[in-house]
Formats: C-alpha cells, structure tokens, sequence
C-alpha cells in the first residue's frame, strides 16, 4: 500500500475519543516509524445534547447525529470510521440509511480478540445501556461467548461513576477501588475476562490492578484501524444497521 487509508474517529464522549486518536497515533508510529501515523480526521459535537435523548431512549435521533457525523467525516476524506463509544454503537445498529464510508465496529473487535485470546466467559463493565442492551450480547453470543454483567447496585456504581467522574476526567482512587472489587465479584462467577465498554474506563482499570485479564475496547478499536488503514486487516464492511 502506498499511503495508509485515512481514519476518521466519530467523537461522543470526549475522554475515550481523546484515548483513541492518542491510541491511532501511538499505533501508527510504533508500526511506521518516528513520526508517522494514517491520517486521522475527527468530528464529533458535545455530549451534552444527546443525554436526554439517551434517557428518552430516542436511538432514530442519536443514530442521526452519528449519521451527520459521519457524513462530515467522508466529506473530510476519510476512507472509513471508527466510533470510540460502546453505548453509542446501540444507535448505530438501529435501521436508518447506511453510512457513506464503513465502520469499524467496536463490540465485534472485542468479542473477535476474546475468541482469539481462547477466553470463554467475558464480564462486561459499562454504562447501564451498555450492560443490559444488545451490542455485546449480540457480539459474545455470534461466537458462542458467555457474558455476564455486575449485580444492579453495582451497575448503578459503574454507571454514575462514568458520568459524572470518567467522562469528566476525574479518576478517583476510591472508585477505582469499587471497579476492581467488581470485577473480582465477576472473577467468582467463573469470568475468565472483562470486558472495558466504556471507553474511558481503561483510564480507570489496568492489567495491573485488575483481577481479571481486560479487553481495552477504546485500544482494540484503535490499533485495529490502524491495521486496516496499513491493509493488514481487511475493509469494514458495515455502515450501520444489524451486524
């Protein structure tokens, strides 16, 4: 390949969108040297807008802002995109008309790197929408994967902690100590992995403190643009919609 393809990064939430051009270029230069990474394009607008819709449960308008997004993306040049937010993905797969350039969909970079690392039952630890809603059951069970998710209190922890802490920059020793006791409760429900499916989250929880082996999601999606961007992994194919 002569030049890279150009990456476009859909921004929703700021602090996993931020990870995730940082992860595009840390990637880029350790595979093409000093200096060099794909050409990224990012477009996204504030997260605030789009909190009642979430609350509302109104996906036709969220997948719309994603779709304008997107659209601004290929304008820009960009030759696919990837969308550094798991919960975001549940609009995306909504009916609507395709996106012009494809996507690099987060879930199944995730649950394809559970199955090539041999793991079998994934914890999933993310907004409440996240845990309880259709992206990651549909992308564990299309491989035979188990999941499970935290108790309801704690899933009330995890998802407070990541709006009014994580995605607001604020890492906090005392919920990073509540996020590792979670994901031991995970460890003796027999998990063999969890899954980090709010982008902020590795922020928070590291191999090194966590009692389980993790599955970077904001990093996974990253490096596997770059990947297809350097046509080690083939073009993404899906432009919204069922999987």
């Amino acid at each position: 390949m002569s030049e890279p393809l150009h990456i476009g990064i859909l921004a929703h939430s700021a602090e996993g969108a931020t990870l995730s051009y940082r992860t595009v270029w840390q990637e880029g230069v350790r595979k093409m040297g000093a200096h060099e990474h794909p050409r990224i394009t990012m477009s996204g607008g504030a997260m605030a807008p789009t909190l009642d819709l979430w609350e509302r449960g109104d996906l036709t308008a969220l997948r719309q802002i994603f779709y304008e997004d997107v659209e601004r993306l290929a304008g820009a040049g960009a030759d696919f995109f990837i969308l550094p937010d798991n919960t975001a993905h549940i609009a995306l797969e909504q009916p609507g008309p395709d996106f012009s350039i494809p996507g690099l969909h987060i879930a199944e970079v995730v649950a394809a790197q559970a199955e090539a690392d041999g793991r079998r039952h994934i914890g999933v630890l993310g907004t409440n929408w996240t845990m309880d809603g259709p992206v990651y059951k549909g992308a564990l069970a299309r491989r035979s994967l188990e999941r499970s998710i935290p108790a309801t209190k704690d899933r009330e922890i995890i998802h407070n902690a990541i709006f009014n802490e994580l995605c607001l920059g604020d890492f906090r020793p005392e919920t990073r100590a509540e996020f590792i006791r979670i994901i031991g409760d995970l460890k003796q429900t027999s998990c063999d992995a969890v899954a980090l499916v709010c982008t902020e989250i590795p922020l928070l929880i590291t191999d090194e403190v966590s009692p389980l082996p993790i599955l970077d999601s904001t990093r996974l999606q990253a490096k596997s643009a770059v990947a297809v961007a350097l046509g080690e992994l083939p073009m993404p194919t899906w432009r919204g919609g069922a999987v």
